[in-house]
């Protein structure tokens, strides 16, 4: 059996069938339950934030919090993503307008936004990549001074705090995915979290097909609510959340202890007062002996997937040749072509990491 790329955190099967057993008396099963709201009480206190609510998947949470704030125009926001990021923002008849990325963190890069405003600009939507964080306090500075909303995918930062913060407290909101492959899981799901009550009730109406009252509807909604066995394998996993953080560093630090010292690989570089969820752990191949595919294709012939994450940037997806202008972010570029991400999930044994680091190191 090979290594993938990641693994779905479970918790213990008797934990999952205790948490839905009161399912088959109460026979609720969707549409805001018990689960649902224990669900939605206990993120709010363990992302530290004010307010929070729960969809579906992250995809739809993203798309509903676009449309929340009623944007238009330009969004300002970075190729460098998975293809949700991209997506929400056009199915929201808005514009990306795409930013260059730093080269060493691979998060939007700051001294570019400003270039970028137009008076079509509305919002920065800014993403979190592999747990690196992006510099939310020039960004803010920027959104202050020209009245834009800042809407955050944080995909890959769950849990995580910066100077002792929780990340989902930055900006006028933040996306977190709550996907089978992610740090953290309710098999899909994902949050909106947000400072501001006045968001709830759109947010809420817009994910339960825009209806806002008994006879009203108020949105041209979609149908993103989330079930109660998603949110009862939310509760179970947030049990155990702590520890497969833990599991996980350890993991992640045998591959930087292995690997940070190889001519023609470069790792992330940990960011200061910033606790990590280790959720990836990504390398560029810079004049490394063989091309990032070229060692893609060695790691599978030895049955260990590893991922071009991100690549292609999704200004270069076929489904939007020809639909925006041209975006000039060369360094985005260079990252995407040399950028691969290995194995990392809590279970993987070091003996694995060994077998991995070898084979790149040989």
């Amino acid at each position: 059996m090979g290594i993938n790329v990641t693994r779905s955190s479970m918790p213990p099967l008797e934990d999952y069938i205790n948490e839905i057993s009161d399912l088959w008396n109460s026979r609720w099963l969707t549409n805001g339950g018990m689960k649902y709201q224990e669900f939605e009480t206990q993120l709010t206190e363990y992302l530290m934030v004010s307010k929070a609510s729960l969809f579906s998947n992250g995809h739809l949470a993203l798309e509903t919090v676009l449309q929340a704030f009623n944007l238009s125009g330009e969004v300002i926001t970075t190729p460098f993503t998975f293809a949700s990021t991209t997506h929400a923002i056009v199915r929201n008849k808005l514009t990306p307008i795409f930013c260059d990325i730093d080269p060493f963190d691979f998060t939007m890069d700051v001294t570019k936004i400003e270039n970028l405003i137009t008076e079509k600009t509305t919002a920065i939507v800014p993403v979190h990549v592999y747990g690196n964080i992006c510099d939310m306090n020039k960004i803010q500075k920027i959104a202050d001074k020209y009245n834009l909303k800042v809407i955050y995918d944080a995909a890959h930062t769950f849990g995580m705090k910066v100077n002792g913060r929780g990340i989902g407290d930055f900006g006028d909101a933040s996306m977190f995915s709550f996907h089978a492959t992610k740090v953290f899981n309710s098999i899909e799901g994902g949050v909106v979290t947000y400072k501001k009550s006045q968001i709830k009730e759109s947010l809420d109406a817009i994910k339960n097909f825009g209806i806002s009252g008994e006879d009203e509807v108020e949105y041209i909604g979609t149908n993103a609510k989330m079930n109660e066995f998603q949110a009862a394998m939310g509760l179970c996993n947030l049990k155990y959340i702590n520890e497969e953080i833990r599991k996980r560093k350890i993991v992640y630090e045998r591959y930087k202890e292995r690997l940070s010292h190889i001519k023609g690989i470069r790792i992330r570089v940990d960011q200061p007062n910033v606790e990590n969820n280790y959720a990836y752990f990504p390398i560029i191949l810079d004049d490394y002996i063989y091309h990032r595919d070229e060692l893609l294709a060695k790691l599978k012939q030895n049955n260990i997937i590893a991922r071009k994450y991100f690549y292609p940037l999704t200004s270069n997806f076929e489904c939007y040749k020809g639909l925006f202008k041209n975006s000039i972010t060369p360094i985005a570029e260079q990252i995407a072509n040399n950028v691969l991400t290995l194995p990392l999930y809590s279970d993987l044994s070091l003996n694995d990491v060994d077998h991995i680091c070898d084979l790149i190191i040989e």
